[in-house]
């Protein structure tokens, strides 16, 4: 069976935004491969290192979101990154042998240094995240590494790290591979890109009534001004949800109405809200079981801990041994 890795950085409380554009993939690969999946707790240091105080309570957060969504740590290993020492010793050595330059033409590197404001980005941690991101992989022997197209080169120079190292030393990891993920796209309430830093995030623990006040007040064609207005669906952020939560004959259905103003705006989110509740009532139900007993949440943590430390020192042993040390 192959292997998978995959982190995310613990930002508390997920959101639809992640379960389309993350988790939906996740709960396939766990049919299908090995799969570590960690909490990248130093990762959030790169950007954040100022204000680290959350930190433990938003991973305790997310990882009940991974659980109530149907991540299974009898199918997956669910771990936190700081746990594992072994991380920190490889980036280390990688750290050792990756040029400067390949850090810096990086082309996340470079747009976050321009887009990010107000935070010191002048840190080695942030210009080598790339590096642990390379160790976070290659640790367990990742044959895969799921992203989307805009993640695809930080694969790439793990690859580029792995040959210099199996060829300067000799070869124990193998080259991971790009699998690239088609993500749903969710729009936010205000139409952007759906975030909590943007205040227009529909959260999977939201009650029925919040999700049905957040979505009946979401952002819809701006050509709609009246009710009488015909608008089209292609240009409201409201119909990116029905696409993935109707059925083919609603969505025909409310395409139809918006064309014509036949359906007012309001009218055409309820049909889709109802999936929305739906979908996410036994998601809310088993999150509010985990609140209720956090120490099961630390519990699967520290098994898959376990687990991940016994396969990250297993190859450490092969790596210290190749090198000498």
């Amino acid at each position: 069976m192959e292997t998978i890795v995959s982190g995310m950085r613990p930002t508390g409380k997920l959101h639809l935004g992640h379960f389309h554009g993350a988790l939906t993939n996740w709960l396939r690969l766990q049919e299908q491969f090995r799969c570590y999946f960690f909490v990248a707790d130093w990762h959030a240091l790169t950007t954040d290192y100022a204000t680290p105080q959350g930190i433990r309570q938003s991973t305790v957060e997310m990882v009940m979101d991974w659980l109530s969504v149907g991540l299974d740590p009898a199918k997956s290993t669910i771990f936190r990154q700081s746990q594992i020492k072994e991380h920190a010793e490889l980036h280390l050595l990688y750290s050792m042998i990756t040029p400067v330059p390949w850090l810096e033409r990086n082309p996340t590197y470079k747009e976050q240094i321009k887009e990010i404001v107000g935070k010191d980005l002048s840190t080695y941690g942030f210009l080598g995240y790339p590096v642990l991101q390379a160790a976070d992989i290659t640790i367990y022997k990742a044959n895969k590494v799921p992203v989307g197209v805009d993640q695809a080169p930080h694969v790439e120079l793990t690859r580029e790290i792995v040959r210099r190292f199996n060829q300067v030393y000799r070869p124990i990891f193998p080259e991971p591979e790009v699998m690239l993920t088609e993500t749903q796209k969710l729009p936010g309430l205000d139409g952007r890109k759906m975030s909590k830093s943007y205040g227009n995030a529909v959260f999977l623990s939201d009650t029925a009534k919040e999700i049905d006040t957040k979505i009946s007040r979401m952002m819809t064609d701006p050509a709609r001004v009246k009710r009488t207005d015909p608008g089209e669906p292609e240009k409201c952020p409201a119909f990116q949800f029905h696409r993935i939560y109707s059925t083919a004959q609603e969505i025909a259905e409310v395409s139809e109405g918006c064309r014509t103003a036949g359906i007012g705006c309001l009218d055409c989110k309820k049909i889709m809200i109802k999936h929305v509740v739906d979908e996410l009532a036994p998601v809310r139900e088993r999150r509010q079981r985990y609140e209720k007993n956090p120490q099961q949440v630390e519990a699967i943590l520290a098994d898959g801990n376990r687990n991940a430390h016994e396969k990250a020192s297993a190859t450490m042993a092969e790596v210290r041994e190749a090198l000498g040390l």
